[in-house]
């Protein structure tokens, strides 16, 4: 079998590539740069989804039995900024690749990670998103988000495409990013024994720990006629705020110090909820969650600390 990964050496790529190749698959990666992955286990081809022709002749030479199709910019607050160049990489070079890809002959399954972010803004009662809630995307990166999924959609109704789409959640697990909250939060107790400077406390979010988001696309690999033309949400269904996240690692850390809240400007459309229901991937796939959010919480310490 032959797996392709396009943002290889991104956080989710590079856990996958490895829990695959333990499985005995030939992993091909993809990557944009002058730093392939490190790991040479890996067959690295170097290239822009931007370039269409070039997409279409690695493909060629691939011939992939499955697609993970990864590779994205996905600092949301980021895409207020730049929002041409997260709808062209996001978007457009997600279409490159659907259209080289349907011309595959081996192709099982084209995945592709969306995000919660689509779902954007929602009237309250609030309640975990399904995949039959409506989505109000509020940001650039959310907007493109979207317009991939409809053009999977639209290739599936047109060419018979397989695909998939995870609509995932905040993940973390990063030993090497401090940008992402999670991260932020232990990184700044693990330095700073006083205080910490973080933006604000009130937004809601749920958080899903890097192995069980791996444990789902290996239950996708191994069920594709059960995933295909299929969109899951990924949960867990236990979102707390920003602050009730801030006490639990505090707790686990015996962390004493103050929190500095509001040091970051508000972004532009900020989401206050943000949380989904797994319900489906369960009934479907048999997968749901199970590491619970404070043993996660304590595994990502484990790694910043060493």
């Amino acid at each position: 079998m032959k797996v392709l990964i396009t943002g290889v050496n991104g956080f989710l790529g590079g856990y996958l590539a490895s829990r695959l190749i333990k499985r005995g698959i030939e992993v091909h990666g993809l990557y944009l740069g002058d730093e392939k992955q490190k790991d040479d286990r890996i067959i690295c081809h170097r290239g822009d989804l931007l370039d269409y022709e070039a997409m279409g002749e690695i493909l060629k030479g691939i011939n992939p039995d499955f697609i993970y199709h990864l590779a994205a910019k996905t600092e949301v607050e980021k895409s207020f900024y730049d929002p041409i160049q997260f709808s062209e990489v996001n978007y457009c070079g997600t279409v490159n690749l659907i259209e080289k890809a349907k011309d595959l002959t081996n192709l099982k399954l084209f995945v592709m990670a969306s995000t919660m972010e689509t779902y954007g803004w929602q009237p309250k009662p609030w309640k975990a998103f399904t995949e039959e809630t409506e989505q109000h995307p509020n940001a650039p990166y959310a907007v493109a988000k979207i317009g991939c999924e409809k053009y999977l959609e639209y290739a599936g109704r047109a060419y018979k495409f397989p695909y998939t789409i995870l609509r995932q959640t905040n993940t973390y697990g990063r030993w090497d990013n401090e940008f992402f909250v999670v991260e932020q939060i232990i990184t700044q107790m693990l330095k700073n024994e006083d205080k910490i400077n973080l933006g604000y406390r009130e937004p809601y979010r749920n958080f899903l720990y890097i192995d069980d988001l791996i444990d789902l696309y290996e239950v996708i690999l191994d069920n594709p006629d059960k995933a295909r033309g299929q969109t899951f949400c990924c949960g867990p269904n236990n979102a707390l705020t920003i602050e009730e996240l801030v006490d639990k690692i505090a707790e686990i850390l015996d962390w004493r110090g103050s929190v500095e809240w509001n040091t970051k400007p508000k972004r532009v459309g900020e989401i206050y909820y943000l949380n989904s229901s797994p319900a489906k991937a369960k009934r479907i796939l048999g997968w749901e969650p199970k590491v619970s959010l404070t043993e996660g919480l304590k595994r990502t310490i484990k790694m910043w600390n060493k």
